[in-house]
């Protein structure tokens, strides 16, 4: 008898439910490594550069003072709790206050990544994994490219799963205002770092 082998054989993700998730950071599998839950399947982050960090203190300052006295803003990769992924966006703004939370906030009134390296996992997988969690506004934050993409109208697409029917790209001379904070016009030139150069 002879054995048929298939040339080429499925690979599977695996995926972790939260629980598991928590429980082997818990044991040290993490340990030195950034990582995050996007439906289901551990993604390891890639290194922080300088221009990445600049872009998210200036990003995340500019929204405090948008948002004071309407959300709290987080930054430094805090999770946001969803259904099947804990992603750790770059900065995020949630209703109320951050004594109002006794765990990881669940829904944002505007979440921001800001993309060096992960400009297309940024736009295409954690946009669908947003707009699935009905996060009305989402921003990335091209450093490369110099300009800001912003999806908002998330709502279920033909297929299966959902997408941001409204996406528009900003240059460093427009502006924005967000969603739930309507008057506070944001320059996208003020988000960015005056250089990309590590």
């Amino acid at each position: 008898m002879t054995a048929v082998l298939n040339p080429s054989p499925t690979l599977q993700a695996v995926r972790f439910t939260r629980e598991q998730y928590h429980h082997l950071g818990r044991l040290g599998f993490f340990d030195g490594k950034r990582v995050e839950r996007l439906r289901g399947e551990i993604i390891e982050m890639s290194p922080i550069g300088w221009p990445h960090v600049v872009g998210c203190r200036k990003t995340a300052e500019i929204l405090e003072r948008a948002f004071a006295g309407i959300g709290w803003v987080s930054r430094n990769e805090q999770p946001l709790a969803l259904a099947e992924s804990d992603p750790q966006p770059d900065v995020m703004v949630v209703p109320g206050r951050f004594e109002d939370y006794t765990d990881h906030p669940s829904t944002a009134l505007l979440l921001v990544e800001v993309a060096d390296t992960t400009l297309f996992r940024d736009t295409t997988t954690k946009a669908e994994v947003y707009a699935e969690a009905g996060i009305a506004e989402y921003w990335v934050l091209d450093l490369t490219g110099r300009q800001l993409f912003v999806f908002r109208d998330p709502a279920p697409v033909a297929a299966n799963g959902n997408s941001y029917h409204t996406q528009v790209t900003l240059g460093p001379t427009e502006s924005v205002a967000p969603l739930a904070a309507p008057n506070r016009l944001i320059f996208v030139s003020d988000l960015l770092p005056s250089s990309v150069d590590p």
